[in-house]
């Protein structure tokens, strides 16, 4: 997820899984498995401690429907405690992540919960260099021009949190509007962070894999390996926890993730279309949707493969030694699992080739982001065929000095693993230039056919409103500028291919 310091459930992803078990296994939402747990582990709903939401200040925020809601009953609220020690213990067994300690509970209203979750994207890192990379994401098309990302985050949490676990206060937030039945898969969703906490210290265990490489001066193309560190580790979190919570509704049938593969591959197959009443969800973006549900749904796919190849120990406990740390490694579980090493590609001296702009984002153009890319242009049949042959990728996005206000300009590279798909992801990029700006002029080579283009390789340019578009491809290699006059473009392609623009 986009926010540090708490581990958020959708509300859809678990009425999807709801919906698809139910028709698997003729379950009804009450039989999912509800013992009651020990006496000894009764609790009443704690009071706020530090850094919880204060209930005696609530927020101003009302629920997006804007009409009074149903909230659940004491006596719900009493059980729903009661269950969190006898489903934390289903969840160690699941997992065989030991419990250290007990989880403190406490039940939340929505405006608590949008309240805490607005703070928190306020402060946290991740979400500042997301506003950063906004600008960014617009170039390459993966968001509308007027999109704004702050509105749209605070109002799909508001339309979808079910549960969130604070690895700062180390507590599980039940929702008082969410039904009971819905929420115990949410718990043992949740309570499978509480365990990854106890057992690696959650927080610190994914700051380490979230180094924000804009913020380094002499950069190393090392440091382009690391920028997706965050987002395999994340899929880390999310994977297990969807593991558990789908073998948790699988429990009264004895079936797992494990020996049900088409429970995954159905569920994946939904979730990114949500579900009907998901409204802000269903009208985002194709990048916002896939990038939210990418640790859900690829995380869970990654750790079901290691489940049944490697077994519960590399599933569960060596993936957080031993971290994956690219979305490749994700996406295909075999790189991760034979050890496959990729060597960076090597960059060129940014800061001599750029000398009179200043840097705006530099970041990873990893195996995920051309797989939307090339479904955001190409379809997501396409996308499946075109990714697996990723290899490599970065971007650097800069602006005139002492012109902060001109439009943002743009470089970036992918590498293949063979000139074939190379050519074929250049031509969707290609294609794509269509729907991101007004007017695409083509200079020397009038006669080529956007819509039907296939295959491009060589050197070609269009004019745009926002400047020339040069796509460079050379055998496995595809270099595109964005906005840059001919002599910087010269002057980067032959840094990155060994020869000018134009000269092939």
């Amino acid at each position: 997820m986009l926010l540090a310091g708490a581990r958020v459930s959708f509300h859809f992803i678990i009425v999807l899984l709801t919906t698809l078990l139910v028709g698997f296994s003729g379950l009804a939402h009450a039989s999912t498995p509800q013992q009651t747990a020990p006496a000894a582990t009764q609790q009443k709903p704690e009071q706020p401690s530090a850094g919880q939401p204060d209930t005696d200040k609530p927020s101003t925020d009302k629920p997006s429907t804007g009409k009074p809601e149903n909230k659940i009953t004491p006596e719900q609220a009493e059980q729903l405690f009661r269950d969190v020690d006898t489903i934390l213990n289903f969840a160690s067994k699941d997992t065989t992540l030991p419990i250290k300690h007990e989880v403190k509970r406490r039940m939340a209203s929505r405006e608590e919960v949008v309240s805490y979750l607005k703070k928190n994207m306020a402060e946290d890192k991740d979400v500042q260099r997301l506003r950063r990379t906004e600008l960014v994401l617009k170039k390459f098309g993966l968001l509308p021009k007027d999109f704004d990302l702050q509105t749209f985050l605070v109002s799909l949490l508001e339309e979808q949190v079910a549960g969130y676990y604070d690895a700062k206060t180390k507590t599980v937030n039940l929702l008082d509007w969410v039904l009971p039945d819905l929420q115990r898969p949410v718990l043992a969703h949740e309570l499978t962070h509480a365990l990854q906490d106890q057992s690696f210290g959650l927080d610190k265990w994914l700051k380490k894999g979230n180094e924000d490489i804009d913020n380094k001066k002499d950069l190393k193309a090392e440091d382009i390996t690391k920028d997706e560190n965050s987002e395999a580790r994340q899929a880390v979190v999310e994977g297990q926890a969807m593991v558990v919570l789908v073998d948790y509704m699988l429990a009264p049938v004895h079936r797992t993730v494990a020996n049900s593969p088409e429970i995954v591959a159905t569920l994946n197959a939904d979730m990114a279309a949500g579900t009907a009443d998901s409204k802000v969800y269903q009208n985002a973006p194709v990048f916002m949707k896939e990038a939210l549900t990418f640790p859900y749904r690829y995380g869970v796919e990654f750790e079901a493969e290691l489940l049944r190849s490697q077994g519960k120990d590399k599933a569960f406990t060596m993936t957080f030694q031993n971290p994956p740390q690219t979305s490749r490694e994700i996406m295909e579980p075999q790189t991760y699992i034979v050890g496959e090493h990729l060597a960076p590609l090597p960059l060129p001296d940014f800061k001599h080739i750029f000398k009179d702009y200043d840097r705006f984002d530099i970041g990873a153009i990893g195996e995920f982001d051309v797989a939307v890319l090339a479904e955001q242009y190409a379809g997501l049949e396409t996308s499946k065929r075109i990714f697996p042959n990723w290899r490599g990728g970065y971007y650097y996005s800069v602006h005139p000095k002492k012109k902060p206000g001109a439009p943002l300009q743009l470089v970036f590279v992918t590498k293949w693993a063979n000139a074939k798909s190379a050519a074929q992801f250049a031509a969707i990029y290609a294609r794509g230039m269509q729907q991101r700006y007004k007017s695409v002029g083509a200079n020397a080579h009038s006669d080529l056919d956007l819509k039907k283009l296939q295959s491009l390789s060589g050197n070609y340019t269009w004019q745009t409103e926002e400047g020339p578009v040069v796509i460079d491809v050379k055998d496995e290699t595809v270099l595109v500028t964005e906005g840059l006059d001919p002599a910087l473009t010269d002057k980067f392609g032959h840094a990155v291919l060994g020869i000018s623009a134009g000269s092939h």
